[in-house]
C-alpha cells in the first residue's frame, strides 16, 4: 500500500519522475540526490513500510537479493574498492525519511565517508545478559 504523503513512495511508483537505475515490481533503485559516494544508490520498496520491523520476510529478501544483484553489477561497473550497505531504522539511528530504504555506498581508497562508530567492549556477563534479554524465538 502506498502512503500518499510519503516522498519515497511518489519515487519508488512513479508518482514522481526519476532516472531508475534499476525497477520490479517490488522495488526501485535510484540514485541517491544527495550522495555520500559516486554511485551512491537506495533502494525502495513500491509498497509502504516505516522501517525493517514493518517489511515481510518475502519483501526483506527481495531487498537483499536486489542489493546484491545492484551491487555486483555495480562493482563491475564502477570498479570501487569496497561498498557499505546501510539501512537506518529510527530517528536515534539517522533514519530522515520514514519510509524503509537500503543505501548501497561505493567506497573509493582514500575517499571521505565516513560509516564507523567507537568500539566498546563486550564481556562475558553483559553477554548472557544481553541474550536473556533478547527473545529471538526462531
Amino acid at each position: 500500500m502506498k502512503k500518499d504523503d510519503c516522498i519515497f513512495c511518489k519515487l519508488a511508483n512513479g508518482d514522481i519522475p526519476v532516472e531508475a537505475l534499476y525497477e520490479d515490481d517490488i522495488v526501485k533503485v535510484i540514485f541517491d540526490a544527495s550522495p555520500a559516494s559516486e554511485g551512491h544508490v537506495l533502494i525502495i520498496p513500491k509498497e509502504h513500510a516505516d522501517n525493517i520491523y514493518e517489511l515481510t520476510d518475502e519483501q526483506a529478501a527481495h531487498i537483499f537479493k536486489t542489493a546484491k544483484k545492484i551491487g555486483c553489477a555495480m562493482r563491475d561497473g564502477l570498479k570501487y574498492d569496497g561498498m557499505n550497505v546501510v539501512q537506518n531504522n529510527g530517528e536515534a539511528a539517522g533514519q530522515t525519511v520514514f519510509h524503509f530504504h537500503m543505501h548501497l555506498i561505493p567506497r573509493y581508497k582514500g575517499d571521505s565517508v565516513n560509516v564507523t562508530w567507537k568500539t566498546g567492549k563486550l564481556t562475558e556477563d553483559s553477554l548472557k545478559e544481553l541474550k536473556k534479554r533478547i527473545p529471538v524465538g526462531l
